[in-house]
């Protein structure tokens, strides 16, 4: 790698973890240590661990769910080789950012199953559908629970947004994809010319991938188990929130309509592009507990500090173990292939 392009993506991992901790810094200010440490000895690890075992059931689901998508691509494409993908996105994640997503697809590519590109189409379709069904949920939140809900969305999420961009910064960005909208038709247009160049023949092999993943998963069969699948999807989540309230005593009032909120505002805090979620999830989710039901900051932070690490350290082990079954199998393949 260049040593500017390495200088770039360390400069760029710093950013992250710096954001990372000043969002934890905000987060923890002011709360009372001695509380904190009773709360977490108080905690019901039973039901921590019910938690743990629907992320896992999550993370099986997921790769089923992908698998349907890939199954145009190849039919040999396994059930495990798409759960191995999907922990170690998450495990990637850890690391570096958004970089999980190419990981999986790196995982799939590997086997030589199907190419790089064609994978990253499906994973386009596969998180434009977790949008969609997002925005769902969240209009099921802010439809059917409390007022207070679309309020705390609006003063804490929606209106700081739309006041970080400046009316001149709209047009920028406007512009820029008016320029970009305008460059994709004039390539389409003289394809065939432009293919004789290597950077254009890459750029147009890229973009036939990823057509040909979206256009995989638009032929999939089992589109109703699909569906089945992202409802169960999201139903793990919601069980995952709603446990963990159940293992706090300082938050065990909450009922599951406000584990349905707080796994929302969570999904919020994982969004953000730093290491893991650290820092945002704890931040977002202790600031909507307070805002919501008036619970104090410390048990608030109690509350985030037991999701985020419980589930973090699921992906850990999880993302680990398929990597160690990723590299015996090279090894075992790799010795098949001597002998």
């Amino acid at each position: 790698m260049p040593a500017g392009k390495r200088i770039r993506k360390v400069v760029q991992w710093s950013l992250m973890l710096l954001l990372a901790i000043v969002l934890l810094y905000f987060a923890f200010r002011g709360v009372k240590w001695a509380d904190f440490m009773e709360g977490l000895r108080s905690c019901d690890f039973r039901w921590i661990l019910v938690s743990m075992a629907a992320s896992i059931l999550a993370f099986v689901v997921r790769g089923l769910r992908w698998r349907l998508v890939m199954l145009p691509l190849n039919p040999a494409i396994t059930r495990r080789e798409a759960y191995d993908g999907v922990t170690v996105a998450y495990l990637t994640n850890f690391a570096l950012p958004r970089a999980g997503e190419f990981a999986r697809c790196g995982v799939i590519s590997s086997t030589g199953k199907a190419s790089f590109e064609s994978v990253l189409g499906t994973v386009v379709l596969e998180r434009s559908w977790d949008m969609l069904t997002f925005l769902i949920v969240l209009a099921v939140v802010l439809l059917g629970g409390e007022g207070a809900f679309g309020q705390f969305v609006s003063d804490e999420v929606w209106k700081p947004a739309v006041d970080s961009f400046s009316f001149n910064i709209l047009w920028l960005v406007g512009g820029v994809a008016a320029v970009c909208l305008a460059a994709c038709i004039l390539m389409y247009r003289y394809r065939e010319r432009l293919a004789k160049y290597r950077l254009f023949a890459k750029i147009f092999s890229v973009a036939r991938g990823l057509l040909g993943g979206l256009a995989a998963g638009l032929k999939m069969k089992g589109k109703w188990k699909f569906l089945l699948y992202t409802v169960v999807l999201w139903l793990c989540y919601w069980t995952m929130s709603y446990t963990t309230i159940l293992a706090i005593p300082q938050v065990a009032g909450l009922t599951w309509a406000d584990a349905l909120f707080l796994m929302v505002v969570g999904s919020l805090g994982w969004i953000v592009p730093v290491q893991g979620g650290i820092g945002a999830y704890h931040f977002i989710l202790s600031l909507a507990m307070a805002s919501i039901y008036s619970i104090p900051q410390t048990s608030g932070v109690i509350f985030a500090t037991i999701s985020h690490e419980s589930q973090a350290l699921t992906m850990l082990v999880c993302g680990a173990i398929s990597l160690g079954s990723i590299y015996l199998k090279k090894r075992k393949t790799e010795k098949t292939v001597r002998i």
